[in-house]
């Protein structure tokens, strides 16, 4: 007769056993927490930013006379704070910036992508990023000593040595980077089938670039240059050398001029004896202008943010 073996079940799984090691679990957790501890860290720095300045620009809204905000001229000291001689000499600045940068940077980046070869490319955008790398303190001594002698006051005879003119051609030395690193990055992700379904088309190398590539990479372009835009914007040391104005500035709309911008402006106040002397509110001037180019590149980055989304193309 057979013999019928039979077998005991042996003991199932535990939740204990599904937990892992101990010291491993506790290793996992502390790290966890750090890395919240940091996120939450940032968050908490950047709402005390925010809190601070509404503070103090709420200051300056209530107790201004605003009569005083839009008149000739931004002179705290006196009680003068005339926000469009800021507004117009910032703007000013940025466009002859983004006017010189522009063209060089696209034109760089689309040469590293397009048509360089892969050693080309390594010794040349190296370099290009090399000019991010120069302090903007160098590069405002630059425009003061260079740029206007020998490029502005070319233009015109008795040509101050401190424009904005010349603080938007330094002010472009430091963007240039930015548009051609961003341009280049953004086209090289366009698909090579797009520009091999050109070339079999039988359209040259400049028109598939300048219809095929530069259209598809258009959001990513557009990238660059909001980021160029805010890095212009809120350029200070080139601007508070070669501009030319520090302490006050009358309303000034003509480039080869000295003009006073919204970072300068701040710089000017915050510097020194500046935030006891003068006025009452001499000091909270400062934070609203500062809210007001907050609010300007906040703006700015949530308007391009949605055009970059419709117009992007996916693949």
């Amino acid at each position: 007769m057979a013999q019928l073996i039979t077998s005991q079940p042996g003991p199932g799984l535990t939740s204990a056993d599904l937990r892992g090691d101990p010291r491993r679990m506790r290793k996992e957790t502390v790290v966890r927490g750090l890395l919240f501890a940091a996120a939450a860290t940032s968050i908490i720095i950047s709402g005390l930013i925010v809190y601070s300045l509404v503070r103090e620009t709420w200051t300056f809204v209530s107790q201004v006379d605003w009569a005083l905000v839009w008149g000739d001229g931004w002179f705290p000291r006196r009680g003068q704070y005339d926000i469009k001689t800021l507004l117009v000499g910032s703007l000013i600045v940025t466009v002859v910036g983004l006017a010189v940068a522009g063209p060089i940077g696209l034109g760089a980046g689309i040469y590293l992508s397009e048509y360089a070869s892969a050693r080309v490319r390594k010794v040349i955008k190296p370099t290009i990023e090399v000019l991010a790398g120069v302090p903007s303190v160098v590069v405002g001594f630059f425009a003061l000593t260079f740029i206007s002698p020998e490029i502005i006051q070319r233009f015109r005879e008795a040509t101050p040595q401190q424009t904005m003119a010349a603080a938007g051609i330094g002010v472009a030395i430091l963007i240039i980077p930015l548009v051609a690193s961003i341009s280049e990055d953004a086209m090289r992700s366009v698909p090579r089938s797009l520009r091999e379904a050109s070339y079999g088309l039988g359209a040259r190398k400049v028109t598939t670039v300048g219809k095929v590539v530069l259209p598809a990479a258009v959001s990513g372009l557009v990238a660059a240059f909001i980021v160029a835009f805010s890095r212009a914007i809120g350029e200070t040391m080139v601007v508070f050398i070669a501009a030319g104005k520090s302490g006050g500035s009358l309303f000034e709309t003509n480039p080869l001029e000295p003009g006073l911008t919204m970072t300068a402006a701040m710089a000017s106040i915050a510097s020194g004896t500046d935030s006891v002397v003068g006025e009452a509110l001499t000091f909270q001037s400062l934070f609203f202008v500062g809210a007001i180019l907050f609010v300007i590149t906040l703006a700015l980055n949530i308007v391009a943010d949605r055009f970059v989304r419709r117009v992007r193309e996916r693949y």
